[in-house]
């Protein structure tokens, strides 16, 4: 269980990956997880398509981590569209795979749900399915949070307020969006901490090896570009190769520091590339 290895270990490594789109992409989605565990990872999350649309294939990858791996997997769970039923029958496919450890999550709206469908959804907020979890006390249970807040949320403080809704629900450990600013996460945890949540809060980096993913993962974290990783995007911008190497450089800067400042760990996204993985395993 991640629960007992983050307790025992302190610090922790560990890799976010996806399932494929495609069933014919499986095979090389198995590579990529070999790979990727041969760098020796304490445990691997692996994502959760829109609505539970990949739901099979997450735990199907979950359990090829777990059991072929012999790797803890942290399965995703999101429950914006989904039923209690549907739940229920993923929670008893995961326990058939051996896989312990969710990571619950509202998740995005999926494009198919109409408003009347969505107003009418059986778990409003992550901490609705939190709460249906804990029915099952075999579970470890990990949560999401914003180094720079979530982005639905009013202020920090409510944010917080939910934060620590999870961890007195059960949570165990939280693993943050990506960031590239690493005073944001400091101000972060110093806040979290002084709203009395105690649990784990792993530091999630994801390197910047192309010029448009960057648009990307500001859309989907919120978080701020500082100056240096913008000035880094505009320098070679037009030298894909450079930039690869220029934005590996930065998230292991961003890791080294993170370290320096005995964080909880290092969550790296790595967007199923096993060669810049490595690269920055080696590097820190």
């Amino acid at each position: 269980m991640i629960e007992d290895l983050i307790e025992n270990k302190k610090k922790t490594l560990s890799f976010e990956v996806f399932p494929p789109k495609k069933d014919d992409e499986f095979d090389n989605a198995f590579e990529v997880m070999d790979k990727l565990s041969a760098l020796h990872p304490d445990f691997i999350s692996v994502t959760y398509g829109a609505g539970g649309s990949r739901s099979k294939k997450t735990l199907d990858i979950a359990g090829y981590i777990q059991n072929t791996l012999h790797t803890d997997a942290l399965a995703h769970m999101t429950c914006v569209g989904s039923t209690i039923a549907s739940i229920d029958e993923n929670i008893r496919e995961m326990k058939i795979r051996g896989v312990r450890n969710i990571m619950a999550l509202r998740g995005d709206r999926p494009e198919y749900m109409t408003d009347e469908q969505y107003n009418s959804r059986e778990f409003e907020h992550a901490t609705d399915l939190i709460k249906h979890l804990n029915q099952n006390l075999e579970l470890t249970l990990a949560g999401a949070c914003y180094a720079e807040k979530h982005f639905e949320a009013p202020d920090l403080a409510t944010d917080l307020s939910y934060m620590k809704l999870k961890e007195e629900m059960g949570v165990r450990f939280f693993v943050s969006q990506l960031f590239y600013d690493n005073d944001c996460f400091y101000r972060f945890v110093e806040a979290a901490r002084s709203a009395g949540i105690t649990s784990p809060i792993i530091p999630g980096i994801m390197p910047i090896t192309s010029a448009n993913q960057i648009t990307k993962s500001v859309t989907l974290s919120g978080s701020s570009i500082p100056k240096a990783l913008s000035d880094l995007i505009a320098n070679y911008s037009d030298k894909p190769e450079d930039l690869r190497k220029a934005g590996i450089a930065f998230a292991v800067s961003q890791i080294r520091d993170l370290k320096a400042h005995d964080v909880d760990g290092i969550h790296l996204y790595t967007m199923n590339r096993p060669k810049t993985t490595k690269e920055i395993v080696d590097a820190i």
